[in-house]
């Protein structure tokens, strides 16, 4: 009788046409009611799978039963009948995501957070976790996850960094046709630096072809005019690795590998250990490239700071990257661009004497930067100093 009214309710709703429900605040309620339909059905699921009715039929798990009838990908039914089977041990977890408080992201993230070695650990810390993925944005809570884990099971924590970079492979042949087809993993540091590298020429393969453009037409081009994709100046980029690579000396110096990573001191901030994109690292990844990497050491305190010529037009040196190791990312609630793709902003503009200090400094990318200058400035995502989970 209640699948019979909901599924008019439904009907209903759907007959109202969706359009009338395109603003924000619609937005958030749809979804809110989402999660709580997923969270019903999984908990749903459990039951199903508790009740065997799929054996009846000759099913061997009710994975099987759901995959078929439902007619979903087999790994999806795996995936549903798994965290319905974990969640009836988090009832923290069950309940938000019921309430609508979390979705199921978030809770299938905790859920596969909870193993053997660390039942004890989430027993004890489950509201906490829930209150995080409650409040957090999606991607932080995942890092203060990652610090949960680590903390709780420091043995596993390296353990499965050695199984990522033990999964690392690359695959490149040619087909039939003579064009390359290929795929790589890399484990969080090695991809970082390949990532780094790429990026860099990406980049100067962009400002290569809007000079080239502008020069052919006159004027500033539009994406669509560049002589190249972005896809393709990757390509390229990746071809001019490999060239430069085979004209370097077998005997000469290889540059240091650069790449950042936010390391805490256990006493003074918790367990602090991450590249600059925001990637979690276990603190025996860093090992390998002890002897070949350069260190820089940020100190984030009230009682330290680096400000360098605070009249200065410009955020340069010291000022410049305590910034963008603080925010990281552009500072726009609604922007994840990483800090290589974004401009130091003054809060209060150098016009209006706003100084070139940490304080008055945030990283914003190009597109939200020109907002600000054409309308009122837009709410900021508060970034405090890294801190353990």
């Amino acid at each position: 009788m209640e699948l019979e009214n909901f599924a008019g309710a439904l009907d209903a709703l759907v007959a109202s046409d969706a359009a009338n429900y395109g603003d924000g605040a619609s937005i958030e309620v749809l979804h809110r009611e989402l999660a709580r339909f997923e969270a019903f059905v999984t908990e749903a699921t459990a039951a199903f799978e508790v009740g065997e009715e799929w054996a009846a039929e000759g099913a061997k798990t009710a994975s099987a039963w759901i995959a078929s009838h439902c007619r979903v990908p087999r790994a999806a039914a795996r995936r549903r009948v798994r965290l319905a089977r974990t969640l009836r041990h988090l009832p923290e977890c069950a309940e938000a995501w019921r309430d609508g408080a979390i979705g199921v992201d978030q809770a299938r993230a905790i859920a596969s957070a909870r193993r053997h070695r660390t039942e004890s650990a989430m027993a004890r810390d489950e509201s906490m976790l829930v209150a995080q993925a409650a409040d957090m944005g999606f991607e932080d809570f995942l890092r203060a996850l990652s610090y949960w884990k680590q903390l709780a099971d420091p043995d596993g924590a390296d353990a499965a960094d050695e199984d990522r970079k033990a999964s690392r492979n690359v695959f490149l042949e040619s087909s039939f046709t003579g064009m390359w087809l290929g795929q790589m993993t890399l484990d969080p540091v090695s991809g970082t630096i390949v990532a780094n590298e790429l990026n860099r020429l990406e980049h100067d393969l962009f400002e290569a072809d809007c000079a080239e453009a502008k020069e052919r037409l006159g004027r500033p081009a539009r994406i669509d005019e560049l002589a190249r994709t972005s896809a393709q100046r990757r390509a390229d980029a990746l071809v001019e690795m490999a060239a430069r690579s085979r004209r370097a000396p077998a005997e000469g110096i290889r540059p240091a590998p650069l790449f950042s990573v936010l390391v805490g001191y256990e006493t003074l901030h918790g367990r602090i250990c991450e590249l600059e994109n925001g990637t979690v690292l276990a603190p025996c990844a860093l090992a390998p490239w002890m002897d070949s990497a350069y260190f820089e050491r940020a100190i984030f305190s009230l009682g330290n700071r680096i400000d360098v010529s605070v009249r200065a037009r410009l955020f340069s040196g010291g000022t410049r990257r305590a910034i963008e190791l603080r925010d990281r990312i552009c500072t726009h609630p609604h922007c994840y661009e990483p800090a290589e793709s974004c401009q130091v902003d003054h809060i209060e503009t150098y016009a209006d004497g706003g100084l070139t200090t940490q304080d008055n400094g945030r990283l914003l990318c190009g597109f939200h930067n020109r907002l600000r200058n054409q309308q009122e400035r837009p709410p900021q995502r508060q970034r405090p100093p890294p801190t353990a989970a």
